[in-house]
C-alpha cells in the first residue's frame, strides 16, 4: 500500500509539488495523470526515496520514506522515466546483476529471470548488449528489472515510451494482469493509457492534484470525454476539483 500524506517538494522560487495526499491500495492501478511538468516524475522521485521531501511523508509498504528509505526500496519495483541501464552489459548479466543487488536467493535468480524475460518479451536480445538495443527493447529490460524480484508495490514513470502500438499494448495488458494483487502507479500524460490500465485515476497539474476517482467517474465529469475533462482543468478553464 502507497499512503501519501501532504507531500510538498520546492525547487528554490518554484513549488513542484504543493501539498498532494492520496493512498494506492494493493489490487489498484493508479494512473498518475498530467500535463509536462505537472509534478508526476518529482512526486515519483519522492516516493521511490531519490528525492526528499520539503514537507509531508509517505508510506510505502509499510515504511516511511524519511524514516526507512531502505525499506521502500526493497519493496518496490521502479521504472524511472529515463531508465538507466549499462550500456556496455548484456541483458543476462544485467538481470543477473539485479537479481544480486535485490539479494535475490541464489536457487530462485534461474526462475525469476526466465519469468521476466518471457513477461516481457525479450528473450531474442537476451543475449544482446544492451547499447546495441532499441529504444523500445531498453524500455522493456527497464520492465523487467523492476519485477525481478517480484514486488508489491510497482512505480512506472511513463513505462509504454518509446514502445511501438504492439509492444505498448502487450506491456498495458501485462500491468493489467498484475494490477489484481499489486499496487501500481503509472505516470503518463496519454489519456488512452488510463482507459486501458487503469482502475483509478489522479490529475495532478501546477504540483496540485485537480482530480481523483475512476476512468468512468472522471469522463462523465467531461461530459463523456476524458480529454474534455483534462484539458478544462489543467487549462484552468475549471477549477480545482477533488
Amino acid at each position: 500500500m502507497i499512503k501519501v500524506q501532504n507531500l510538498s517538494k520546492r525547487f528554490g522560487s518554484i513549488l513542484a509539488v504543493d501539498d498532494i495526499a492520496f493512498e494506492v491500495r494493493p489490487g489498484e492501478v493508479l494512473g498518475f495523470l498530467g500535463p509536462n511538468g505537472a509534478g508526476k516524475s518529482t512526486t515519483m522521485k519522492m516516493l521511490t526515496c531519490f528525492l526528499q521531501p520539503t514537507s509531508g511523508t509517505a508510506e510505502v509498504g509499510g515504511c516511511d520514506i524519511l524514516e526507512d528509505p531502505i525499506g521502500v526500496r526493497r519493496s518496490i519495483g521502479y521504472v524511472p522515466e529515463n531508465a538507466p541501464l549499462y550500456g556496455d552489459m548484456s541483458v543476462e548479466a544485467f538481470l543477473h546483476f539485479i537479481c544480486e543487488v535485490r539479494q535475490v536467493p541464489r536457487e530462485k535468480v534461474k526462475p525469476a529471470i526466465e519469468r521476466v524475460v518471457e513477461l516481457c518479451n525479450i528473450s531474442s536480445v537476451y543475449y544482446q548488449v544492451l547499447e546495441t538495443l532499441s529504444k523500445g527493447y531498453k524500455r522493456r529490460v527497464g520492465l523487467a528489472q523492476a519485477l525481478v524480484h517480484d514486488p508489491g508495490i510497482l512505480i512506472l514513470d511513463e513505462p509504454t515510451d518509446g514502445l511501438d502500438p504492439n509492444q505498448k499494448h502487450d506491456v498495458r495488458n501485462m500491468i493489467s494482469s498484475m494490477g489484481a494483487e499489486k499496487s501500481i502507479i503509472i505516470s503518463t500524460h496519454i489519456l488512452e493509457e488510463v482507459d486501458a490500465v487503469c482502475s483509478r485515476a489522479i490529475i495532478i497539474a501546477r504540483g496540485k492534484v485537480l482530480a481523483d476517482g475512476t476512468p468512468a467517474e472522471l469522463e462523465k465529469r467531461g461530459g463523456g470525454k476524458l480529454d474534455d475533462f483534462f484539458r478544462q482543468i489543467t487549462r484552468g478553464d475549471k477549477g480545482s476539483a477533488a
